[in-house]
């Protein structure tokens, strides 16, 4: 009976501890997806332009330095500052005269961020400009950057950001970050902001 006891203890114990993680892993992948901003095509992004059924339609394109590119039976689209969406959308809508029903599917994606730069400066070991083919966090931005200096403010780290409206500045504070004791709780209590193409990252 005490065997018995013990291993239905022992089964309620795994079952909650399961439940618990799945929980955790799924409060995290929200949490995750919440943080990531959604990408901005940027001039000099190598994009993926694909009209389901149509392999005459389907494209790998570099977008260019003026922020458009042109598509068959579509023409001239502008592209830069624009989520994928967006680019479906005005594809979908400029083939409808080529069909007589529904336009087949239309998706974008973005192969190679080749377009996003920003730059780093002040109190980091390696200032300059960078364009890392991919999208970066704050902390993988000053790791390009060669890390912050010995005497850097990581508590006043400003992010200079272009905006339709103008320049606006983005606070963060990853000082935690770097203490010996610590570092864990601060990665779980603040998100660390995302770069996005154009920003200018100070360093105090």
């Amino acid at each position: 009976m005490k065997k018995l006891l013990l291993a239905v203890i022992f089964a309620l114990a795994s079952v909650s501890a399961s439940a618990q993680t799945t929980t955790a892993v799924a409060e995290s992948a929200a949490s995750t997806s919440a943080n990531q901003a959604a990408y901005r095509i940027n001039a000099g992004d190598d994009i993926e332009v694909y009209v389901w059924g149509e392999e005459r339609l389907q494209r790998q394109i570099r977008v260019l330095p003026d922020g458009t590119f042109s598509f068959p039976l579509v023409g001239r689209i502008e592209a830069a500052g624009k989520l994928p969406y967006e680019i479906e959308t005005v594809v979908s809508k400029g083939l409808e005269n080529q069909y007589r029903g529904q336009v087949p599917q239309v998706t974008v994606s973005v192969t190679t961020p080749s377009g996003l730069q920003f730059s780093v400066m002040g109190r980091v070991n390696a200032p300059g400009s960078f364009t890392p083919g991919r999208y970066v966090n704050l902390l993988e931005a000053l790791s390009l950057a060669g890390g912050p200096s010995q005497f850097a403010d990581l508590d006043g780290i400003s992010i200079v950001r272009k905006t339709p409206n103008g320049l606006t500045t983005i606070r963060a504070n990853l000082g935690g970050l770097f203490k010996r004791t610590g570092a864990a709780d601060a990665v779980s209590k603040r998100a660390i902001p995302n770069i996005q193409s154009g920003d200018t990252v100070i360093v105090p």
